[in-house]
């Protein structure tokens, strides 16, 4: 069966075979993909960690008559696109793509596309999973994924760092990438002081315009008229990666962003807490986790030091932006700490997306787990955003059999400052209310009170599948 997002491409698709995912390469690949292989690119790319590795299979046919190959790659853990990325995963996918067409230069190639879609993030790190993207260089014509790249990384990252963190959401609405005519127009007059958002966005979108209304045999004229250079090509991506490396955005000035810093826990109820966290997943054996509510990822670390693969989901920017950043230096530092972060608001989250609302399945689709975590959350999504706490039961239920969850009283200074500026219309939140909701869906495996405070923790088993 043809993965719904693996149809555009001519030179193959993904597909899966008896629950393995296979990739085909088509017959009109051929020449590329040898090349590939044959210059040594491919074996650099993953050595460099830059390219998803794949295993070459003789035995397995292709899925149709035109297959010259077909390739068993190391399958993703967990898929996530661009709209739920922090400003620093975007960067870093972005610097990875140039790294890749730098290589590929290098080796007598050229990235034939630069979606942000190619790029995952496996044990923090970003990847290309797309192994066709690549195609022979040829001296003179411009790099033809250039204002590809353009779109999907400068654009957003420079809208995120001149104008409003919020406008990395304009990839959920454009998924072949923010025009950039709509870029240069939303970007601040002070943007153009720097020579490469000026370049490669404000002059490129005029560009673009003025080409449009001419022909494109005329367009294709003025082009051959100005061949660029194997060294021009180098030239154009160490100056689009100075523009992305100097673009800058300070996780700060949100309302979730320093939470975890704060005070509404002594010192002696946070290990209480940690303790707590750990003891559970112990019992429940989990090994994949969804932490919702996550903020930088204080518990997510507790899950990941157990082990666990824990996708750690925040619908504040600068929450997640901090969560990654740790995650980079644990990465970097060799730690292994399996954590990935997530912008997500789970009152939203990212529906299906694309073509027939199938080439971009939705954040629900996706997130599954052996369990869920929602610490410190309920009361969020119960008094904050007015869901029934069955209604919260049912969506833990759906992630993952296990759930861990904290129960905040209505007396706690944090539900406080919530119901502080609206009506109390919650006469169902409180204890037996929770544990009557939650019932529905789960048996109540254990029930812990925390230190001196009035908050709880329960392990909470399914009672049926679903």
């Amino acid at each position: 069966m043809i993965d719904p997002a693996s149809f555009r491409d001519p030179s193959g698709f993904v597909f899966r075979r008896q629950g393995r995912l296979l990739r085909q390469v088509n017959a009109s690949y051929r020449v590329d993909y040898d090349a590939l292989i044959g210059s040594g690119l491919y074996r650099k790319l993953v050595e460099a960690g830059l390219l998803i590795p794949h295993e070459e299979l003789t035995d397995e046919p292709g899925a149709s008559d035109s297959a010259y190959k077909v390739l068993a790659p190391s399958e993703v853990p967990f898929l996530s696109y661009p709209y739920e990325w922090c400003f620093g995963q975007l960067q870093d996918a972005a610097l990875a793509t140039l790294e890749c067409q730098r290589l590929a230069l290098e080796h007598g190639m050229v990235l034939k596309d630069a979606s942000a879609y190619n790029i995952q993030f496996v044990e923090g790190r970003p990847l290309l999973i797309d192994t066709l993207s690549f195609e022979r260089y040829v001296e003179g014509p411009p790099w033809v994924a250039y204002r590809q790249f353009c779109q999907h990384f400068l654009a957003p990252l420079a809208l995120a760092s001149y104008a409003d963190i919020r406008l990395l959401a304009l990839a959920s609405r454009y998924i072949d990438g923010v025009p950039l005519d709509l870029a240069s127009a939303l970007l601040p007059a002070r943007s153009r002081l720097r020579l490469g958002v000026l370049l490669h966005l404000h002059l490129h979108a005029r560009s673009q315009k003025k080409y449009a209304d001419e022909s494109r045999e005329t367009t294709a004229k003025v082009r051959a008229r100005r061949p660029v250079t194997r060294q021009q090509l180098f030239g154009i991506v160490d100056n689009l990666k100075s523009s992305v490396f100097g673009l800058t955005w300070r996780p700060a000035g949100t309302e979730w962003g320093d939470y975890t810093g704060t005070t509404h826990y002594s010192a002696s109820d946070r290990a209480e807490k940690e303790r707590l966290v750990a003891s559970y997943l112990e019992r429940s054996g989990a090994k994949r986790v969804l932490d919702l509510g996550a903020n930088t990822g204080v518990y997510s670390r507790v899950a990941a030091r157990l082990g666990c693969r824990v996708i750690s989901c925040d619908g504040d920017p600068a929450a997640v932006e901090k969560n990654y950043r740790l995650a980079r230096e644990e990465r970097t530092e060799a730690r292994g700490l399996a954590v990935h972060p997530l912008l997500i608001d789970l009152t939203n989250p990212s529906p299906a997306l694309g073509w027939a609302s199938r080439e971009r399945p939705s954040w629900n689709e996706r997130a599954s787990a052996d369990a869920v975590m929602a610490l410190a959350l309920v009361h969020h999504l119960a008094i904050g955003n007015n869901v029934p706490l069955e209604r919260i039961a049912e969506f833990l239920r759906s992630l993952a059999p296990t759930a861990i969850v904290e129960w905040v009283p209505k007396k706690d200074p944090r539900v406080q400052q919530l119901l502080a500026a609206r009506e109390d219309v919650f006469p169902d939140y409180s204890r037996g209310g929770f544990e009557a909701a939650f019932e529905r869906f789960f048996e109540i495996e254990a029930r812990d009170r925390l230190g001196a405070t009035e908050r709880s923790f329960y392990l909470l088993n399914s009672k049926d599948a679903l």
